[in-house]
């Protein structure tokens, strides 16, 4: 690693797959229906894990998941979801692969009304742009937002599962609809 600041979080990390996530795609705005859909499927994976847990399976995930094709993932049956349960380079985990499945069919339902679902996810953001925070320290960042909120509330009344609060504020660092960055990351003022 090289000695550029970064966000607290990542900075004493010893995993350059941690560093290069932090450095090249956290925080980076997401535009494409399928990455927002992985990202979306992903977090929900994440809940009562660490973050990492997930990343270095993420390649697991893509095949396992059909390269978290929604359209083929909503077609999944009990068969396809009894081989998930049975691989180990992804979270076995009942709940969240069915939530997966669910959240694939309702992610094509809002992909129809709205044209995209980038359309629909980011219209949760003021202006339908990055909301650019100012934390100093990783402390002062909160795990929801009123935005987050919101998007919760409206994703579960649209079928969503494993999209609370927290899950969808996750989802917004992520995909580049806040900067989280703390000010000192010299990825602040990349994204």
């Amino acid at each position: 690693m090289d000695n550029r600041r970064r966000c607290d979080w990542v900075s004493l990390s010893k995993y350059p797959d941690y560093i290069e996530y932090h450095d090249k795609e956290w925080g980076v705005p997401v535009h494409s229906d399928r990455l927002l859909f992985e990202f979306l499927i992903l977090e929900g994976m994440q809940a009562g894990l660490s973050w990492y847990t997930v990343l270095r399976k993420r390649e697991n995930f893509r095949k396992a998941f059909d390269g978290f094709d929604p359209e083929k993932i909503a077609r999944y049956e009990s068969r396809k979801i009894g081989e998930l349960l049975e691989d180990e380079g992804i979270i076995r985990n009942r709940l969240k692969i069915s939530a997966a499945v669910g959240n694939a069919g309702s992610f094509l339902k809002v992909k129809k009304e709205f044209g995209t679902f980038d359309k629909y996810i980011w219209n949760f953001m003021p202006d339908g742009t990055t909301k650019k925070n100012r934390w100093r320290s990783v402390r002062q960042i909160p795990a929801t937002s009123r935005e987050s909120d919101a998007m919760s509330k409206d994703m579960v009344k649209r079928g969503f599962r494993f999209v609370g609060s927290t899950i969808c504020y996750a989802h917004m660092q992520a995909t580049g609809m806040v900067n989280d960055h703390i000010t000192g990351c010299f990825r602040y003022s990349q994204v």
